[in-house]
């Protein structure tokens, strides 16, 4: 492997659009997994534009990354509950719903949860 690695979400290894053209996740492959950067769209909610993709009650990725813009409201199966926004480092475990907060999308990158995100189960 090279000692340099250079990729661009623009020209991502994959896109997995979300339902409803709700937004997308762009896919980047290195050597230490996929890295993702997803746009999720005002509006756009995992309990609608991703569940039927993924086929569980809520989501079961685990997810660490960072925000780049927007806002997105994240809560948990037991009922915790938080808000990230831009400049927020996130960190949270499977068993949430989540919404974009507000008119502007949501953008965010994920260095652990995003590899197996909104494709079907099984796949």
């Amino acid at each position: 492997m090279a000692g340099i690695v250079q990729k661009s979400f623009d020209s991502a290894d994959e896109t997995r659009p979300f339902e409803d053209g709700k937004g997308r996740l762009d896919l980047v492959n290195g050597s230490r997994g996929a890295v993702g950067r997803a746009v999720f769209e005002p509006g756009w909610q995992w309990s609608k534009h991703v569940k039927p993709i993924a086929g569980t009650d809520s989501c079961m990725a685990s997810h660490v990354g960072y925000i780049v813009s927007g806002r997105m409201k994240v809560v948990m199966d037991n009922g915790d509950t938080t808000e990230f926004g831009a400049g927020d480092f996130m960190e949270v475990t499977p068993g949430h719903d989540a919404w974009v907060l507000g008119d502007e999308p949501c953008v965010a990158l994920d260095w652990v949860g995003f590899a197996d995100y909104a494709q079907p189960s099984g796949s």
